[in-house]
């Protein structure tokens, strides 16, 4: 069988490893980035390899967009290495939190979040889709938050709104070459992001499951297992469109 390729980017932890073992166990090779945790990665990409794909991580910071024709290259030299041109799947997924009052929020934080939510995701994305084969697939990652609005979020929802336009744009402009692209937006998940207040403030817990219609906050599965399944050919119909996966947040 030949493995699709997929990359994914902030696949060191949280939603974005997850779904990398999601993608290895469907037979899909893998390239993930890291900014920080070398050590979490390597352990992510063992996993993948133990799982049959072949998997190998990039060091790639979001927050720089200068990076990206450096990281582009590396990418183009693992595809070589491993006897392709193309890729078929990209993820963009990296991501930071900043809870902070509109009232004070600083230009330094607005462009922090700017930067890695946007900035990056548009022009990365520009840079990759000429490496990816016709009739890939796009999936970006938003947020709950760019429906619902809880006070704190007004910087990372917005820059999540934006990306859920974008979405739109990119999937008329490469519909040509048959590549899908839609956006993904969590709801509340159990993971370490934003200093893991969802998973460890039983509080925050408690309050999320009790506005959630299934009665639990999100869990690094529910969304793993949806990118994956976004990803695949199953889902190949599905265009231009944001997902949510909440578990009914907010109705």
């Amino acid at each position: 069988m030949n493995h699709k390729i997929a990359i994914i980017t902030g696949g060191s932890r949280g939603l974005g490893a997850n779904a990398a073992l999601k993608l290895a166990a469907r037979n899909t090779d893998l390239i993930i980035t890291y900014k920080q945790n070398k050590t979490a990665v390597d352990e992510v990409v063992s996993s993948s390899i133990k799982l049959g794909a072949r998997a190998t991580a990039l060091y790639f910071d979001a927050g720089s967009v200068a990076g990206i024709p450096a990281f582009v290259a590396q990418v183009q030299e693992t595809l070589a290495q491993w006897g392709v041109e193309r890729f078929d799947i990209l993820v963009n997924n990296a991501g930071m939190g900043i809870h902070t009052a509109f009232s004070d929020v600083t230009e330094a934080q607005f462009d922090a979040l700017m930067n890695v939510h946007l900035k990056s995701v548009f022009f990365l994305t520009q840079a990759l889709v000429p490496l990816m084969a016709d009739g890939g697939r796009i999936l970006n990652v938003s947020s709950g938050l760019a429906r619902f609005a809880l006070p704190g979020y007004s910087v990372y929802a917005s820059m999540k709104g934006a990306v859920e336009v974008l979405t739109r744009y990119l999937a008329k402009e490469l519909g040509h070459r048959g590549i899908s692209v839609n956006v993904l937006a969590p709801g509340a998940i159990a993971t370490d992001f934003g200093g893991g207040n969802v998973r460890d403030n039983k509080q925050i817990n408690s309050f999320i499951a009790s506005q959630t219609v299934l009665g639990r906050v999100g869990l690094p599965d529910d969304i793993g297992d949806l990118i994956a399944a976004l990803v695949s050919d199953d889902c190949r119909w599905v265009n231009a469109q944001r997902i949510e996966a909440s578990g009914g947040m907010f109705l």
